[in-house]
């Protein structure tokens, strides 16, 4: 496959410098029995709790996908029984907010309205009590250095489950249009990359594996990379 040919212009783009990450889990001390007692820890939790009881699951080891994507749903069918709550949290999907304040509002309105169903609480056991765990990111620098997108679409495959984390999730912290890091630098090539830039915009990466994310991505640069050759 012939190469797209990088003008002056592109050839004064900084190269995509891949870096790949871990997410540290890190205690609170806080733990709560009931839906009242997570409802209000979540009034002033960190925010980056909340970040990792939604994400941080996709960096933990898992032996097979499960039957709830964040820490909350998974306490309230397990630790409640709750499968009504369960099911409710579930379909949560973080990517369609805003911030992890906006996060933060839905997952307490949820809870609100199943505990005013309600007529008891339910109690988990001191062995299933929910406890908020905080989270940091450690960020470590790799040796690959690219300079065409067309570079980047045939290393993406490879790349660890802890890039990809950080280039197509984490990254949407730190934009300021909010954009993952691929989508980022394309834009700088004048739209001679918007097709790929589109077919990123269709992926959401909350229902699934890094794995999984990973091949919807190195199929996307696959695809759209054609027209550029």
């Amino acid at each position: 496959m012939l190469k797209h040919s990088m003008s002056v212009r592109e050839e004064s783009i900084t190269p995509f410098k891949v870096k790949d990450c871990a997410l540290i889990a890190l205690a609170t001390g806080k733990r709560a029995r009931t839906l009242k007692g997570v409802r209000d820890y979540l009034e002033n939790i960190d925010p980056e709790s909340i970040y990792y009881h939604f994400w941080g699951s996709l960096l933990r080891p898992r032996f097979e996908d499960p039957e709830y994507h964040n820490d909350f749903a998974g306490w309230a069918a397990h630790g409640l029984n709750d499968k009504t709550a369960a099911e409710r949290l579930g379909i949560v999907d973080p990517m369609e907010y805003e911030s992890v304040e906006d996060l933060r509002a839905e997952l307490i309105d949820i809870i609100d309205e199943r505990i005013d169903e309600l007529e008891m609480l339910p109690a988990a056991t001191r062995d299933k009590q929910f406890e908020f765990i905080n989270s940091s990111i450690v960020v470590f620098a790799t040796r690959r250095v690219l300079k065409k997108p067309e570079d980047l679409g045939e290393v993406i495959s490879n790349l660890s489950p802890g890039s990809i984390f950080y280039h197509f999730i984490d990254a949407r912290r730190r934009t300021s249009k909010s954009q993952d890091d691929f989508t980022a630098w394309l834009e700088n090539f004048d739209g001679s990359y918007q097709a790929v830039i589109d077919g990123l915009a269709e992926i959401d990466p909350y229902f699934g594996s890094l794995t999984t994310l990973r091949d919807d991505l190195s199929e996307t640069f696959a695809k759209h990379l054609k027209g550029n050759s």
